[in-house]
């Protein structure tokens, strides 16, 4: 059984196959997803998909690239939404720098508001961070002095810094094909001391397609490769890799149910 903690499944690309995307996710042994919401302004059309399975989750938040064409979000607003029974994290939110799409002091002050409603709630809050390290840590750090919340940095590609930072705070790791691919051998380096039972597996689908399905569409049937890659860099048997990550994942996501339960 695996997990995969992130994927957008109500993108337009699965617009003509989310069933049998969903079906080959099954089939390929993914037995829970969770179909992560980038514009609040949708989260209407991403609570539904994961209303349409017993087994897919899903989240609340703005991305960084959206934070300023999104309507402003509150706290309470997003407590609000995160109380449906299929919420189980807050975000995806954070910092991007790389591409800077929204002004960087626009971004920050949506994270802090995403981080405070993971810490009213109680759930996870879903981090992206592309070029931002430094203030990244600084800002987790800081919003963890004002009261304690969890989380996970998903799609990690970061340095090694951040990642320590983030372990200390108690945060999680989550990988994503990248961890594959063939320029990736830092990663690779920083994943080998990451300790095991900090480790989440994705697909963050429609994109990052693993090796050896680079150039694709991804889709969450493909996280098997990516979780094959940590087993082998963890040294690990696959299917203990697959019981450690989804072990994690319901562990950080409690208010999902493992599939057995749902």
């Amino acid at each position: 059984m695996l997990v995969d903690s992130h994927c957008h499944l109500d993108f337009d690309v699965f617009d003509d196959d989310r069933t049998e995307t969903i079906a080959r996710a099954r089939d390929a042994g993914v037995s829970t997803m969770v179909t992560i919401c980038t514009r609040v302004t949708r989260f209407d059309e991403i609570r539904a998909i994961a209303e349409s399975d017993p087994n897919i989750w899903c989240s609340v938040g703005i991305h960084p690239h959206q934070a300023e064409e999104e309507p402003p979000v509150t706290v309470e607003r997003l407590v609000e939404l995160a109380a449906h029974p299929k919420v189980v994290g807050i975000g995806e939110t954070g910092l991007d720098y790389y591409y800077d799409n929204s002004p960087r002091d626009v971004q920050q002050q949506s994270f802090r508001t995403h981080i405070a409603a993971a810490r009213e709630t109680g759930l996870p809050l879903i981090v992206h961070t592309r070029d931002a390290d430094d203030d990244m840590a600084d800002i987790l750090e800081d919003e963890m002095e004002k009261g304690a919340y969890t989380g996970v940095l998903h799609c990690f590609s970061s340095g090694r810094h951040l990642a320590e930072r983030a372990l200390a705070l108690g945060f999680y790791i989550s990988l994503s094909g990248i961890v594959t691919f063939r320029n990736a051998e830092e990663l690779r380096h920083i994943v080998s001391d990451v300790p095991p039972d900090r480790i989440l597996v994705e697909t963050d689908s429609p994109f990052l397609a693993p090796i050896p399905n680079r150039g694709k569409r991804n889709e969450p049937s493909f996280v098997v490769h990516t979780a094959a890659r940590v087993a082998e860099l963890k040294k690990l048997e696959k299917d203990e890799l697959s019981m450690i990550s989804t072990d994690n994942f319901f562990r950080l996501f409690n208010k999902a149910k493992r599939p057995d339960a749902a």
